[in-house]
Protein backbone atom coordinates (compact mmCIF):
# COMPACT_ATOMS: atom_id res chain seq x y z
CA UNK A 1 0.00 0.00 0.00
CA UNK A 2 2.66 2.18 0.88
CA UNK A 3 4.87 1.79 -2.44
CA UNK A 4 1.54 2.59 -4.02
CA UNK A 5 1.21 5.46 -2.66
CA UNK A 6 5.21 6.78 -3.31
CA UNK A 7 4.23 5.09 -7.00
CA UNK A 8 1.33 7.47 -7.53
CA UNK A 9 3.45 10.85 -5.92
CA UNK A 10 6.23 10.27 -7.83
CA UNK A 11 3.90 9.83 -11.02
CA UNK A 12 2.26 13.45 -9.93
CA UNK A 13 5.70 14.97 -9.91
CA UNK A 14 6.58 13.62 -12.97
CA UNK A 15 3.49 14.83 -14.86
CA UNK A 16 3.66 18.41 -13.00
CA UNK A 17 7.27 18.87 -14.31
CA UNK A 18 5.97 17.76 -18.02
CA UNK A 19 3.31 20.44 -17.74
CA UNK A 20 5.70 23.03 -16.77
CA UNK A 21 8.37 21.96 -19.50
CA UNK A 22 5.42 22.16 -21.85
CA UNK A 23 4.38 26.09 -20.22
CA UNK A 24 8.32 27.52 -20.61
CA UNK A 25 8.21 26.08 -24.08
CA UNK A 26 4.96 27.63 -25.42
CA UNK A 27 5.99 30.54 -23.41
CA UNK A 28 9.31 30.70 -24.68
CA UNK A 29 7.90 30.42 -28.58
CA UNK A 30 5.22 32.82 -27.74
CA UNK A 31 8.13 35.38 -26.57
CA UNK A 32 10.32 34.76 -29.73
CA UNK A 33 7.15 34.67 -32.20
CA UNK A 34 5.55 38.13 -30.96
CA UNK A 35 9.74 39.42 -31.05
CA UNK A 36 10.02 38.17 -34.78
CA UNK A 37 6.45 39.72 -35.37
CA UNK A 38 7.45 43.13 -33.79
CA UNK A 39 10.95 43.44 -35.75
CA UNK A 40 8.84 42.97 -38.93
CA UNK A 41 6.25 45.34 -38.09
CA UNK A 42 9.20 47.91 -37.50
CA UNK A 43 10.86 46.48 -40.88
CA UNK A 44 7.26 47.58 -42.57
CA UNK A 45 7.53 50.53 -40.82
CA UNK A 46 10.86 51.43 -41.58
CA UNK A 47 9.95 50.59 -45.68
CA UNK A 48 6.67 51.86 -45.84
CA UNK A 49 6.82 53.89 -48.63
CA UNK A 50 8.71 50.89 -50.65
CA UNK A 51 5.77 48.97 -50.09
CA UNK A 52 3.25 50.64 -52.56
CA UNK A 53 3.19 48.29 -55.58
CA UNK A 54 4.09 45.03 -53.54
CA UNK A 55 0.76 42.54 -54.51
CA UNK A 56 0.18 45.02 -57.68
CA UNK A 57 0.30 43.77 -61.27
CA UNK A 58 2.85 45.00 -63.50
CA UNK A 59 0.70 46.85 -65.31
CA UNK A 60 -0.76 48.89 -62.88
CA UNK A 61 -0.90 52.38 -63.74
CA UNK A 62 0.27 53.96 -60.10
CA UNK A 63 2.97 51.13 -60.42
CA UNK A 64 4.17 52.44 -63.77
CA UNK A 65 4.96 55.60 -62.78
CA UNK A 66 6.20 54.96 -59.15
CA UNK A 67 9.88 54.14 -58.84
CA UNK A 68 10.91 53.67 -55.11
CA UNK A 69 14.41 53.63 -55.68
CA UNK A 70 14.77 57.25 -56.84
CA UNK A 71 16.78 59.74 -54.35
CA UNK A 72 14.23 61.92 -52.89
CA UNK A 73 17.15 64.04 -51.12
CA UNK A 74 19.86 65.62 -52.45
CA UNK A 75 22.73 64.42 -49.33
CA UNK A 76 26.52 64.36 -49.16
CA UNK A 77 26.06 60.82 -50.01
CA UNK A 78 24.71 61.16 -53.30
CA UNK A 79 25.42 65.05 -54.17
CA UNK A 80 27.32 63.61 -57.67
CA UNK A 81 24.20 64.37 -59.55
CA UNK A 82 24.53 62.40 -62.81
CA UNK A 83 25.39 64.13 -65.47
CA UNK A 84 22.01 63.69 -67.80
CA UNK A 85 20.19 65.47 -64.52
CA UNK A 86 23.15 67.92 -64.20
CA UNK A 87 22.41 68.97 -68.04
CA UNK A 88 18.36 68.91 -68.00
CA UNK A 89 18.99 71.19 -64.22
CA UNK A 90 21.30 73.74 -65.63
CA UNK A 91 18.77 74.21 -68.71
CA UNK A 92 15.79 74.99 -66.26
CA UNK A 93 16.05 78.30 -65.80
CA UNK A 94 19.36 79.06 -68.12
CA UNK A 95 22.03 78.11 -65.36
CA UNK A 96 25.46 78.29 -66.57
CA UNK A 97 26.90 76.95 -63.04
CA UNK A 98 26.87 73.67 -62.02
CA UNK A 99 30.13 73.71 -59.57
CA UNK A 100 30.66 73.83 -55.86
CA UNK A 101 27.47 71.58 -55.26
CA UNK A 102 28.82 69.27 -52.69
CA UNK A 103 30.66 72.22 -51.19
CA UNK A 104 27.11 73.68 -50.38
CA UNK A 105 25.43 70.51 -49.92
CA UNK A 106 27.85 70.25 -46.84
CA UNK A 107 27.20 73.36 -45.64
CA UNK A 108 23.00 73.26 -45.81
CA UNK A 109 22.25 69.63 -44.70
CA UNK A 110 25.33 68.07 -42.72
CA UNK A 111 22.63 65.32 -41.15
CA UNK A 112 20.05 65.53 -43.38
CA UNK A 113 18.42 62.25 -44.31
CA UNK A 114 14.62 60.75 -45.51
CA UNK A 115 14.40 59.36 -41.74
CA UNK A 116 14.42 62.94 -40.72
CA UNK A 117 11.39 63.52 -43.55
CA UNK A 118 8.56 61.29 -41.99
CA UNK A 119 8.51 58.35 -40.21
CA UNK A 120 5.62 56.06 -42.18
CA UNK A 121 2.76 58.63 -40.94
CA UNK A 122 0.07 60.33 -41.99
CA UNK A 123 0.89 63.57 -44.14
CA UNK A 124 -1.22 66.39 -45.20
CA UNK A 125 -0.03 68.38 -48.18
CA UNK A 126 -1.73 71.38 -48.37
CA UNK A 127 -1.44 73.65 -51.51
CA UNK A 128 -2.46 76.83 -51.78
CA UNK A 129 -5.63 77.23 -53.92
CA UNK A 130 -8.77 79.47 -53.05
CA UNK A 131 -10.57 76.64 -53.20
CA UNK A 132 -9.53 76.27 -48.87
CA UNK A 133 -11.11 79.65 -48.39
CA UNK A 134 -14.13 78.77 -46.35
CA UNK A 135 -13.44 74.83 -46.16
CA UNK A 136 -13.02 74.66 -42.39
CA UNK A 137 -10.42 72.11 -43.02
CA UNK A 138 -8.13 73.15 -40.57
CA UNK A 139 -9.02 70.47 -37.45
CA UNK A 140 -8.42 67.49 -40.41
CA UNK A 141 -5.60 69.16 -41.75
CA UNK A 142 -3.59 69.81 -37.91
CA UNK A 143 -4.67 65.88 -37.15
CA UNK A 144 -1.81 64.53 -39.51
CA UNK A 145 1.24 63.38 -37.67
CA UNK A 146 3.27 65.87 -40.71
CA UNK A 147 1.80 68.59 -42.32
CA UNK A 148 3.37 69.87 -45.78
CA UNK A 149 2.96 73.46 -47.10
CA UNK A 150 4.99 75.41 -49.50
CA UNK A 151 6.09 78.88 -51.34
CA UNK A 152 3.94 81.81 -49.28
CA UNK A 153 1.63 79.86 -47.66
CA UNK A 154 -0.19 81.90 -44.84
CA UNK A 155 -2.03 80.25 -42.17
CA UNK A 156 -2.92 83.14 -39.18
CA UNK A 157 -6.25 84.46 -40.58
CA UNK A 158 -7.23 81.48 -41.75
CA UNK A 159 -6.81 78.88 -39.27
CA UNK A 160 -10.38 77.51 -39.30
CA UNK A 161 -9.60 76.36 -43.57
CA UNK A 162 -5.93 75.68 -43.04
CA UNK A 163 -4.62 74.33 -40.09
CA UNK A 164 -2.30 75.57 -37.50
CA UNK A 165 0.35 73.03 -37.51
CA UNK A 166 3.27 72.79 -40.30
CA UNK A 167 6.24 70.21 -39.92
CA UNK A 168 7.98 70.90 -43.71
CA UNK A 169 7.67 73.94 -45.71
CA UNK A 170 8.86 73.44 -49.11
CA UNK A 171 10.04 77.04 -50.53
CA UNK A 172 12.83 78.31 -53.14
CA UNK A 173 14.50 81.86 -53.15
CA UNK A 174 11.57 83.30 -55.01
CA UNK A 175 9.07 82.16 -52.61
CA UNK A 176 10.83 82.34 -49.30
CA UNK A 177 9.47 83.05 -45.96
CA UNK A 178 11.04 83.09 -42.70
CA UNK A 179 9.63 79.76 -40.77
CA UNK A 180 8.87 79.13 -37.02
CA UNK A 181 11.16 76.82 -34.82
CA UNK A 182 11.15 73.09 -35.98
CA UNK A 183 10.37 73.33 -39.27
CA UNK A 184 11.54 71.59 -41.97
CA UNK A 185 13.13 74.50 -44.80
CA UNK A 186 12.56 72.10 -47.77
CA UNK A 187 14.54 73.59 -50.66
CA UNK A 188 13.35 72.89 -53.76
CA UNK A 189 15.96 73.83 -55.97
CA UNK A 190 15.09 74.68 -59.67
CA UNK A 191 18.47 75.85 -60.26
CA UNK A 192 22.17 76.04 -58.43
CA UNK A 193 22.08 79.14 -57.69
CA UNK A 194 19.26 78.44 -55.12
CA UNK A 195 21.88 76.32 -53.13
CA UNK A 196 24.20 79.59 -53.22
CA UNK A 197 20.72 81.59 -52.05
CA UNK A 198 19.96 79.14 -49.10
CA UNK A 199 23.87 79.70 -48.17
CA UNK A 200 23.68 83.16 -48.29
CA UNK A 201 20.42 83.62 -46.57
CA UNK A 202 21.34 82.00 -43.45
CA UNK A 203 24.67 83.97 -43.28
CA UNK A 204 25.91 86.76 -44.80
CA UNK A 205 22.93 87.82 -47.15
CA UNK A 206 25.41 88.60 -49.93
CA UNK A 207 22.80 87.29 -52.49
CA UNK A 208 19.66 89.69 -53.12
CA UNK A 209 18.93 88.74 -57.04
CA UNK A 210 18.20 85.92 -59.22
CA UNK A 211 16.43 86.43 -61.79
CA UNK A 212 14.12 88.95 -58.97
CA UNK A 213 14.60 90.77 -56.25
CA UNK A 214 14.96 87.88 -53.18
CA UNK A 215 15.07 88.00 -49.60
CA UNK A 216 18.69 88.44 -48.33
CA UNK A 217 18.39 86.52 -45.41
CA UNK A 218 15.61 84.18 -43.82
CA UNK A 219 14.83 83.11 -40.57
CA UNK A 220 14.97 78.36 -40.47
CA UNK A 221 16.57 76.06 -38.22
CA UNK A 222 19.98 75.06 -40.28
CA UNK A 223 20.00 72.10 -38.63
CA UNK A 224 16.20 71.23 -40.49
CA UNK A 225 17.29 71.78 -44.07
CA UNK A 226 16.53 69.27 -46.38
CA UNK A 227 17.20 69.67 -50.42
CA UNK A 228 15.05 67.79 -52.64
CA UNK A 229 17.57 66.15 -55.45
CA UNK A 230 17.45 67.52 -58.93
CA UNK A 231 17.09 63.67 -60.24
CA UNK A 232 14.02 63.81 -58.08
CA UNK A 233 12.42 66.77 -59.79
CA UNK A 234 13.65 65.00 -63.48
CA UNK A 235 11.82 61.71 -62.36
CA UNK A 236 8.44 63.42 -61.49
CA UNK A 237 8.80 65.50 -65.24
CA UNK A 238 9.64 62.28 -67.10
CA UNK A 239 7.67 59.81 -65.26
CA UNK A 240 4.15 62.01 -63.52
CA UNK A 241 3.84 65.25 -64.87
CA UNK A 242 4.93 63.29 -68.77
CA UNK A 243 6.47 66.67 -69.92
CA UNK A 244 3.30 68.63 -69.55
CA UNK A 245 4.59 71.89 -68.39
CA UNK A 246 8.12 73.17 -68.51
CA UNK A 247 8.69 71.49 -64.78
CA UNK A 248 6.35 70.55 -61.83
CA UNK A 249 4.94 72.85 -59.57
CA UNK A 250 6.00 73.03 -56.05
CA UNK A 251 2.97 71.93 -55.40
CA UNK A 252 3.16 68.69 -57.22
CA UNK A 253 6.38 67.87 -56.17
CA UNK A 254 5.73 68.37 -52.51
CA UNK A 255 2.79 65.61 -53.07
CA UNK A 256 5.57 63.19 -55.27
CA UNK A 257 7.62 63.35 -52.33
CA UNK A 258 4.69 62.65 -49.86
CA UNK A 259 3.85 59.40 -51.57
CA UNK A 260 7.08 58.40 -51.37
CA UNK A 261 7.64 59.08 -47.70
CA UNK A 262 4.81 58.55 -45.93
CA UNK A 263 2.40 55.97 -45.18
CA UNK A 264 -1.29 57.69 -46.17
CA UNK A 265 -1.27 60.91 -47.63
CA UNK A 266 -3.96 63.48 -47.74
CA UNK A 267 -4.42 66.30 -50.31
CA UNK A 268 -5.69 69.91 -49.63
CA UNK A 269 -6.32 73.04 -51.67
CA UNK A 270 -5.37 72.21 -55.02
CA UNK A 271 -7.23 73.05 -58.43
CA UNK A 272 -9.24 76.15 -58.91
CA UNK A 273 -11.85 76.99 -56.55
CA UNK A 274 -15.78 76.55 -56.65
CA UNK A 275 -16.09 79.46 -59.55
CA UNK A 276 -13.39 77.94 -61.89
CA UNK A 277 -10.39 80.77 -60.44
CA UNK A 278 -6.74 79.66 -59.77
CA UNK A 279 -5.57 81.96 -57.32
CA UNK A 280 -4.71 81.46 -53.28
CA UNK A 281 -6.70 81.41 -50.37
CA UNK A 282 -5.45 84.37 -49.03
CA UNK A 283 -5.53 86.98 -52.13
CA UNK A 284 -8.06 88.72 -53.96
CA UNK A 285 -9.35 87.35 -57.51
CA UNK A 286 -6.68 90.51 -59.07
CA UNK A 287 -5.22 88.14 -61.67
CA UNK A 288 -7.33 84.71 -60.60
CA UNK A 289 -5.62 82.50 -64.01
CA UNK A 290 -1.89 84.02 -63.45
CA UNK A 291 -0.89 80.16 -62.65
CA UNK A 292 -2.60 78.78 -65.67
CA UNK A 293 -1.23 81.49 -67.85
CA UNK A 294 2.59 81.09 -66.93
CA UNK A 295 3.67 78.16 -69.31
CA UNK A 296 5.68 77.03 -66.69
CA UNK A 297 3.70 74.63 -64.92
CA UNK A 298 0.59 72.82 -66.83
CA UNK A 299 -2.39 73.10 -64.02
CA UNK A 300 -5.25 71.27 -65.59
CA UNK A 301 -2.68 67.55 -66.12
CA UNK A 302 -1.43 68.50 -62.43
CA UNK A 303 -5.29 68.20 -61.09
CA UNK A 304 -5.99 65.28 -63.55
CA UNK A 305 -3.22 63.32 -61.84
CA UNK A 306 -4.46 64.12 -58.77
CA UNK A 307 -8.00 63.32 -59.20
CA UNK A 308 -6.53 59.82 -60.74
CA UNK A 309 -4.49 59.39 -57.72
CA UNK A 310 -7.19 59.77 -55.91
CA UNK A 311 -10.05 57.36 -57.91
CA UNK A 312 -6.93 54.42 -57.27
CA UNK A 313 -6.77 55.42 -53.94
CA UNK A 314 -3.47 56.34 -53.40
CA UNK A 315 -4.24 59.87 -51.98
CA UNK A 316 -7.03 60.97 -50.43
CA UNK A 317 -8.49 64.32 -51.86
CA UNK A 318 -10.56 67.27 -49.96
CA UNK A 319 -11.97 69.40 -52.32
Amino acid sequence: MMCKKKLWIVLALCFALSIWKIYISVSSLSKNLGERLLQDSLMKEEMCYYNKCIGLSSWDWFCDLFDASVNCLLTLENSDIPPEVLQWWLKLQSSKDGSQIQKMVKYLSPTARVQDVVHCGTCAVVGNSGRLRGSKYGEKIDSHKFVMRMNTAQVTGFEEDVGTRTTHHFMYPESAMNLHPNVHLVLVPFKPLDLKWLASALSTGDIQQTYKRVKRFIKADKNKILIIHPGFLKYIQDKWTQHHGKYPSTGLITLIFAIHTCTRVSVFGFGADSKGNWHHYWEDNRNAGAFLKSGVHNGTFELQLIERLATEGKVAFYK
